[in-house]
């Protein structure tokens, strides 16, 4: 059992999670798929009606379109508002929550558009981690006994490497108590035994090292502060630091990190990766820097604070403990 301080696990307990689970086992049934745009994409699609309604549970629960309660029977409509999934808007119904797939996994998260301060995100970003978690699993051949998910959002990273590895004892640890529900009935969906969640800030209330700690922590800089998009400092870049510089210390030999981030590039220059290099420096650690993607969320150049920023980039950083 994994020791912490002053963390908790976090146990399906609410019956609003028993109901969410329910219903996701619902939709998995149903064959329900749904990739998850960008909030651009998301915003230009439904602007194509002027008054978008849903038609079909896809329509409800993937592109958060309000609907009529005949679109679902009497039973699950009132088992769903008692457990607050549903909302009232006006004469129609709108879902709380969203559903969105990754493989054949089913991901509960915060419905469109994302406006409060707890609110927990999955979308593009979410994709790319995923994938770049895969990438390192799919090359590393050394065993993992423990790993954790730092900022674990709806779990996804701890659901990947707690899949991919059945043997390890994988930890999903957050800030955001609605994090830890969500991430708790993803898991329970996944039906995955070998995963733990932590009440976290960062490592701060779990003990010990790891052979694996990924995280994909908020870049943006935020003037509302939302957690899941503001990450602090000039520029986004200061959650991203402290995660490096609370991970290092924390892996064991031969262990790794893998920060999946985004870089405000100013005037040709990354002040991300060069307030990372001089953590780099002690040569019992190896790494590698790579853009994945270099020009994400361009519309965020017009905000105040990103004047002197040309693009945003999406980076991998993986650091390897060596002796």
């Amino acid at each position: 059992m994994d020791s912490c301080h002053s963390g908790f696990t976090h146990a399906m307990t609410y019956q609003a999670d028993q109901t969410l689970v329910q219903l996701g086992r619902r939709l998995q049934a149903d064959g329900y798929r749904f990739v998850t745009p960008t909030p651009l994409t998301h915003q230009r699609v439904l602007a194509r009606s002027p008054v978008p309604c849903a038609v079909d549970l896809r329509d409800v629960f993937g592109w958060s379109m309000p609907f009529d309660s005949s679109l679902m029977g009497a039973v699950e409509l009132s088992q769903l508002q008692e457990a607050g999934i549903l909302r009232q808007e006006g004469g129609l119904l709108r879902s709380t929550i969203r559903w969105s797939s990754l493989g054949d996994l089913l991901l509960a998260h915060s419905a469109y558009p994302t406006q409060e301060a707890d609110a927990v995100f999955f979308g593009p970003d979410s994709y790319r981690f995923a994938r770049a978690i895969t990438d390192y699993l799919n090359q590393r051949f050394e065993p993992i006994e423990r790993a954790v998910d730092i900022g674990c959002g709806t779990g996804v990273g701890a659901l990947l490497m707690a899949r991919a590895r059945p043997d390890a004892r994988v930890l999903a640890v957050d800030i955001n108590p609605r994090a830890l529900r969500l991430s708790a009935v993803n898991a329970e969906l996944a039906e995955t035994r070998n995963l733990s969640i932590y009440h976290s800030d960062l490592l701060d209330s779990i003990e010990g090292r790891f052979d694996l700690i990924v995280a994909n922590p908020p870049y943006m800089n935020d003037s509302r502060q939302r957690a899941y998009r503001h990450g602090g400092g000039g520029l986004g870049e200061h959650l991203s630091l402290r995660i490096l510089q609370a991970a290092l210390p924390r892996l064991n030999v031969n262990g790794a990190l893998v920060l999946y981030t985004g870089a405000a590039i100013v005037k040709g220059r990354d002040p991300f990766l060069e307030a990372a290099r001089p953590l780099l420096l002690d040569a019992s650690y190896g790494w590698t820097y790579r853009e994945l993607d270099p020009d994400v969320f361009g519309e965020e150049l017009d905000q105040p604070g990103y004047e002197q920023v040309e693009r945003i980039a999406v980076v991998v950083l993986t650091v390897t403990r060596l002796r």
